[in-house]
């Protein structure tokens, strides 16, 4: 296994440093692939429980399957920012993939449930010419139900879905709308609540929900 140069400056002289942190997937080449393929299926059909399918290990500040995402997702080119950065050193020394400050420059952003995130337009939305440059934001939410219904379309849904996942406020919805407007550059998120995942690419649109008909309405 390739190990790692990490951040931590007193690290590649302190084995023991090493040995403390939290292991990786039990099975690398299996396990990445089934975390990647759960991701694509969240991203591909916006507004489904998807479960992130293994069992990686416990990592202190993250939820599983945001461990297991970072784990199939990041690699030495893929630069990470943290809300909260306690888990940067396992992942470096796990995957190689640096840790930075600016959330503009980031491949991906991982925001731990409690952690305040910036606001979306914060984040690398990409250009026209190359949108694959934006960042992917890992947030962890309490539920992913529960929340206030609204209306989920756009492509991968056959029709719209009415949809509630908990702890996203008005100020987000409102981000979200102007992210949308922007396709096809536009930063996409992946929603997580323990174990299971919920894709919102950058293509969904989210408004409140249709109103009910009357009743007797034709």
């Amino acid at each position: 296994m390739m190990v790692h140069t990490s951040p931590a400056g007193g690290m590649a002289s302190d084995p023991s440093a090493l040995q403390r942190l939290p292991l990786g997937f039990a099975d690398p080449s299996a396990d990445a692939q089934t975390a990647f393929r759960a991701a694509l299926q969240a991203l591909s059909m916006p507004g489904r429980r998807v479960a992130i399918g293994v069992a990686p290990p416990a990592v202190p500040g993250l939820m599983p399957a945001t461990a297991a995402l970072l784990l199939a997702l990041a690699d030495h080119e893929t630069p990470v920012w943290w809300a909260a950065p306690g888990p940067a050193t396992w992942l470096r020394f796990h995957t190689g993939a640096p840790a930075i400050e600016a959330p503009g420059q980031a491949r991906f952003a991982v925001c731990a449930l409690g952690h305040q995130r910036p606001a979306l337009p914060a984040f690398c939305a990409g250009s026209d010419v190359s949108p694959e440059d934006s960042t992917t934001l890992l947030l962890e939410l309490p539920a992913l139900d529960g929340g206030p219904l609204r209306r989920w379309s756009g492509p991968g849904l056959r029709e719209p879905l009415a949809l509630g996942v908990a702890g996203l406020t008005e100020p987000f919805w409102s981000q979200w709308a102007d992210n949308h407007a922007r396709f096809p550059s536009g930063v996409d998120v992946i929603l997580i609540c323990g174990t299971e995942l919920i894709g919102l690419p950058r293509t969904t649109a989210v408004s409140s929900p249709m109103p009910a008909p009357a009743d007797g309405a034709a």
